[in-house]
């Protein structure tokens, strides 16, 4: 329900606050003095949610439906699953590109001015590798929607406190240090900081913001800078 008042500030969508990134940038808004308002869109309620942030919980294959949703300055979309949770290509689909791109258009429709977005190292529309793939074909779709600014963090293996057992997180933590540099496992704290951040400094442009740069904490806004 949204609090009884709202302060001044920017307001911000968050989508996929109930996974391991979205949650951290869900508590990271929270504690920003210059962020009035917070919306968070979800399939199911999340947990342990600060008090002044909006809750809805919506059925995303019918996110039209709840445009008013959308009138917001930013989104941060930390949308995203594994082909083994979703059961199957289409359905990894579905959620990984079908989803944040209707979110990115509904954006554009209600006037959103940043869009920032989780996808992953290695990004990229014609690789030979499925995930990559949808993740690039998102990333391509975003540049062409017209938005003042777009952040995008590409962090390598996730690290967190997860309810679900992952066995290629736990041989990352094991071996993250002999990795080379940019494929080095990332917390996922410092890729909800990095999204933050970049929402607070809100440059104009596109934004790519590699695993790498999450992980040594590299300014936002001069990461991967190109026009839109």
């Amino acid at each position: 329900m949204p609090p009884a008042s709202v302060p001044s500030g920017r307001s911000v969508l968050v989508v996929g606050a109930t996974g391991l990134v979205g949650a951290e940038v869900v508590q990271q808004l929270a504690a920003d003095e210059t962020v009035g308002r917070i919306v968070v869109l979800a399939r199911r309620a999340p947990e342990n949610l600060p008090s002044r942030v909006e809750s809805h919980v919506v059925d995303f294959d019918r996110l039209e439906e709840h445009g008013s949703l959308f009138a917001v300055d930013q989104i941060i979309c930390a949308l995203g699953t594994t082909i083994k949770q979703a059961g199957s290509q289409a359905a990894f689909r579905r959620v990984d590109f079908e989803y944040p791109l209707t979110i990115a258009r509904l954006g554009c429709k209600y006037g959103v001015r940043h869009f920032l977005l989780v996808t992953a190292l290695g990004a990229n529309s014609e690789s030979g590798i499925f995930y990559n793939r949808v993740k690039g074909e998102l990333e391509d779709q975003l540049r062409s929607l017209g938005y003042r600014a777009v952040t995008i963090a590409r962090p390598s293996l996730l690290l967190g406190a997860r309810k679900d057992f992952r066995l290629m997180e736990r041989i990352g933590m094991v071996i993250g240090e002999i990795i080379p540099g940019r494929y080095r496992p990332v917390q996922a704290d410092a890729v909800a900081r990095s999204l933050v951040t970049a929402a607070r400094i809100d440059a104009p442009g596109l934004h790519i913001i590699e695993s790498e740069e999450i992980r040594e904490g590299v300014d936002p806004s001069r990461a991967g800078e190109e026009p839109l």
